[in-house]
């Protein structure tokens, strides 16, 4: 029977994961039992993606705000500490403030306009064309940023993320001035300790407001790069990729991940005699055309995968072949000439006018995306993607 169906993406429900559970052992039972009660087949090339989340949970990767305020303390000592181009997130990053400001005596806060790093905006980007304001050139004031635009609050969160960053600083029991600027090299004019907060653009930041005389520089992902006090920590990635736990305390990136994914695979290839693939997850890639705001807040969609799913798709666009290659031919004749181009297709397509539109990402970054979308960020209980069919084309 001719086969109808490609890709198949399902959503496995688990138990919640808690501190010290086996989450290498509950993946592989998920799995198994999954594909027991719903009656499908393991496959070689199947795809098993863990969100980080219970990852992190099982590890116990967590840090208190004092935590957080120990290391900030060691690093910028008494120093007013430039904190520079944070996302805006009650989520992400209010934590991660708290225990910055709890370690620090004042924080110059340089935010980032119109929006944030992730699309998060402080102002409508069609305001500055209205008022004259160049967000490439020009450093503003907090009052100068009032008077242009007022008090704005978040689309979404309905917060006004000036006033509620100033006021966890104060609370904390440290100055704050506001400032908004894209030149990074601009906070040497009011300190030159600096913490760069942005995530994707870190090293630039760094690099520019180095060569621009500051002297003490750091990045998120240095802030709990090592355990303090017995706390969790993340050597690559420090704070970067957090999420708020408690009210005082942010649950880190998971990390030693690769030993997880190799150890699943193994596990199922035990039970199963079949190759599946293994990626643990974090946020996909994608922009929300309604909020402007990319989902991309994980320094990386994916920190650890199995061999099978680096690099990148190579594949040919269907509809091009049709409208050139084979635009004489219609029906079987078409279906036919398509799949014996596909099955002869190079191993290497880059720049090739056939494979144009195609996706040009990385394995782990498309399928972390689609898992991120299936699994959500809400009440879903999907923590684990099963996808199958992923690495079929046309022609099986």
């Amino acid at each position: 029977m001719e086969r109808v169906v490609g890709t198949v993406v399902r959503g496995l429900r688990g138990p919640i994961i808690n501190e010290g559970d086996n989450i290498e052992q509950i993946v592989v039972d998920t799995v198994l039992n999954a594909a027991k009660v719903e009656g499908y087949e393991i496959q070689d090339k199947d795809i098993i993606t863990i969100t980080e989340s219970i990852v992190a949970r099982a590890q116990g990767n967590y840090v208190t705000i004092d935590h957080i305020a120990t290391d900030v303390k060691a690093k910028f000592g008494e120093d007013t500490i430039g904190v520079i181009f944070p996302i805006l997130s009650r989520n992400r990053f209010a934590n991660c403030l708290r225990g910055i400001a709890r370690g620090a005596k004042k924080i110059v806060l340089m935010l980032s306009y119109p929006s944030d790093e992730v699309g998060n905006h402080l102002v409508d980007i069609d305001e500055l064309d209205v008022k004259g304001v160049n967000p490439w050139t020009d450093t503003l004031t907090e009052k100068q940023f009032r008077e242009h635009f007022g008090y704005q609050k978040h689309t979404f969160t309905g917060v006004d993320y000036i006033e509620y960053y100033k006021e966890l600083i104060t609370n904390e029991g440290a100055e704050v001035e506001v400032i908004f600027s894209n030149n990074p090299k601009v906070i040497v004019d009011y300190t030159t300790s600096v913490l760069a907060c942005d995530i994707h653009s870190r090293f630039r930041t760094k690099r520019l407001v180095t060569a621009a005389g500051a002297t003490t520089v750091y990045s998120l992902d240095n802030i709990l790069s090592s355990s303090i006090d017995g706390s969790g920590y993340n050597e690559q990635y420090g704070l970067l990729g957090s999420n708020k736990a408690t009210e005082d305390s942010v649950k880190l990136f998971p990390h030693t991940c690769q030993p997880l994914v190799d150890g699943i695979a193994e596990k199922l290839k035990a039970a199963t005699g079949k190759q599946v693939e293994v990626m643990v997850y974090g946020d996909g890639a994608f922009k929300d055309p309604v909020g402007k705001i990319w989902e991309l807040a994980d320094p990386v969609v994916s920190p650890a995968f199995t061999a099978g799913l680096a690099g990148t798709p190579n594949e040919v666009k269907l509809k091009y072949l049709a409208d050139n290659n084979f635009s004489h031919l219609r029906g079987e004749e078409l279906k036919a000439a398509i799949s014996e181009h596909i099955k002869n297709k190079n191993e290497d397509l880059v720049g090739a006018m056939e494979a144009q539109g195609t996706t040009p990402r990385q394995l782990t970054d498309l399928i972390g995306s689609l898992s991120d979308l299936t699994s959500g960020s809400g009440d879903k209980g999907t923590p684990m993607i099963y996808i199958q069919g992923y690495f079929d084309n046309y022609t099986k």
